[in-house]
C-alpha cells in the first residue's frame, strides 16, 4: 500500500493533473505552470500533509521502516515533530495553487521553493545512508525527482 500511495501522489496523480488541464485548456497559460501546480499540490501538498498526519499519529512506522530505527520515545518524539512540519508544508501546498495565481510566480512558486529545498535535501540524505531498505529507497527516488522539479519550476517562474 505504502509503494502505490507514494507513486500515484508524487509521480501518476500530478503527471495525469498536468495532462489533463493540459490538454483541457489548451496548454494556457502554460505547460510550466501546470506542472507546477500540479506537482505543488499532490507530490508536495496531499503527500506530505498524510505523511505528516501518518508520522503524527503513528510515528513508530516512519522510525522502523523509513529511518530504520527501534521506536522508542526520544524517537518516536522526533518523527512527530518531523510530522507537525510535514503536516505544514503539506497544508501549504495544498491550499497555494488556488491563492494568488500559479502562473509565474504566487504562492505556488513559493511553497515550491520550500517543498523542493525540503524534499531535495531529504533525498540527498537518504541517497548517501547506508543500508537502505526499499521503502527509504523509495523515499530517496522520489525526494529527489520532486525535489528537482519543484526547484526548477520555482526557479523558472521566480526569475520570469
Amino acid at each position: 500500500m505504502y509503494w502505490v500511495m507514494v507513486i500515484g501522489l508524487m509521480l501518476v496523480l500530478p503527471v495525469a493533473s498536468v495532462l489533463i488541464e493540459g490538454f483541457v485548456s489548451g496548454w494556457m497559460p502554460d505547460a510550466l505552470a501546470l506542472i507546477g501546480k500540479w506537482f505543488v499540490f499532490w507530490a508536495m501538498g496531499v503527500r506530505l500533509f498524510i505523511a505528516g498526519v501518518s508520522q503524527i499519529v503513528r510515528p513508530s512506522f516512519t522510525a522502523e521502516n523509513i529511518l530504520g530505527r527501534g521506536a522508542d520515545e526520544n524517537t518516536n518524539h522526533v518523527v512527530q515533530e518531523l510530522g507537525f512540519a510535514n503536516l505544514g508544508l503539506g497544508a501549504a501546498g495544498i491550499v497555494a495553487p488556488w491563492i494568488g495565481g500559479t502562473t509565474h510566480g504566487g504562492w505556488t512558486a513559493a511553497v515550491a521553493v520550500a517543498g523542493g529545498v525540503f524534499l531535495f535535501a531529504a533525498g540527498i540524505r537518504h541517497l548517501f545512508k547506508a543500508g537502505k531498505g526499499g521503502k527509504e529507497w523509495l523515499a530517496c527516488c522520489t525526494d529527489l525527482v520532486v525535489g528537482i522539479v519543484l526547484l526548477v519550476f520555482a526557479i523558472a517562474s521566480l526569475a520570469s
